[in-house]
């Protein structure tokens, strides 16, 4: 395209879930109620191990430690849905836009990267409990938690800066309620080639290590607990997991095929899949932790009687 032809884009047109504005009245209505329990939940979850002593332990750090993520990661893209809605405004600034992007990518793997952390978590406390005191140290949790935050921050800068080298011309509408990586790679009319090699190559390592240290971790679970004799030592043991395997069949599940293969070939199905990780996800986990968690409904009922 002749440099002199083009024009530049300083900002991006949201265009939403629908294109339409009466079923877009629908949206926002459902995404302000998710948005709402999302935050609620999560900070219930927070609230409860930061009150309670008995659950001041490696697990229930992690556990807050998501919380806080799926806390964080809707506030990235939610609300600003939600206002361009109120305001009856598409506009997203390209810095704006740039900026979204970078925490979407950082929080999205730091979700991956802590239920790794917590897959590693019940492993030790499964096939070791008798060491699990010395091996899930207060430091080593701090250590992981914050090794994971580095990681997950270095590959969301890795990719905001490959995608502000790309030039963006007349087109300007992203068929999405928020600046998603591929949708946004589609507008671009500079050569997005090292971009998708990095999702590939980069993003690739980053999305499938903490998913094969998940399945390492649960193949170790397993096999230790096919060799308990007592059926109720096996239910015992699973029930320790349930809550976890839910999550991550729920987080992988959606997000495994969206962004491992090329920006091009970007499709609706692509965009439900993201609505569910970026928005469903992190309100269902803390029903799905809280539902299935003696010691977190015991702590949330003893803030509730003090209030």
């Amino acid at each position: 395209m002749d440099g002199d032809n083009q024009t530049i884009v300083t900002e991006f047109l949201l265009l939403g879930l629908t294109g339409q504005s009466e079923k877009e009245e629908i949206v926002f209505g459902m995404f302000l109620g998710m948005y709402m329990v999302t935050i609620s939940g999560n900070l219930l979850i927070i609230l409860a191990i930061s009150c309670d002593p008995h659950l001041h332990t490696p697990m229930y750090f992690f556990l807050a430690n998501l919380s806080s993520v799926d806390i964080s990661a809707p506030s990235v893209t939610v609300p600003k849905a939600l206002v361009n809605h109120v305001l009856r405004s598409k506009s997203i600034s390209y810095t704006e836009c740039m900026i979204q992007i970078y925490f979407f990518i950082a929080f999205s793997n730091m979700d991956g990267f802590l239920l790794s952390v917590m897959a590693y978590d019940r492993y030790v406390a499964i096939c070791h409990p008798l060491h699990y005191t010395l091996m899930m140290r207060p430091r080593l949790c701090v250590l992981l938690v914050a090794i994971s935050w580095v990681i997950t921050h270095l590959h969301a800068l890795l990719h905001t800066l490959l995608l502000v080298r790309l030039t963006f011309c007349s087109r300007n509408a992203v068929p999405h309620f928020f600046c998603d990586p591929y949708p946004i790679l589609k507008l671009s009319c500079s050569d997005t080639f090292i971009n998708d090699l990095m999702v590939f190559t980069v993003g690739g390592l980053v999305f499938l290590t903490p998913f094969t240290c998940i399945i390492v971790s649960y193949a170790y679970i397993f096999s230790r607990v096919l060799k308990l004799q007592s059926a109720h030592g096996i239910r015992k043991a699973l029930s320790t997991c349930g809550s976890h395997l839910t999550v991550v069949s729920l987080f992988y599940g959606s997000i495994l095929g969206i962004y491992m293969h090329p920006s091009s070939t970007y499709t609706v199905q692509d965009t439900v899949a993201s609505v569910i990780f970026t928005v469903v996800t992190p309100m269902v986990n803390p029903f799905i932790y809280s539902l299935r968690n003696r010691d977190i409904k015991g702590a949330l009922r003893k803030i509730m009687l003090r209030s």
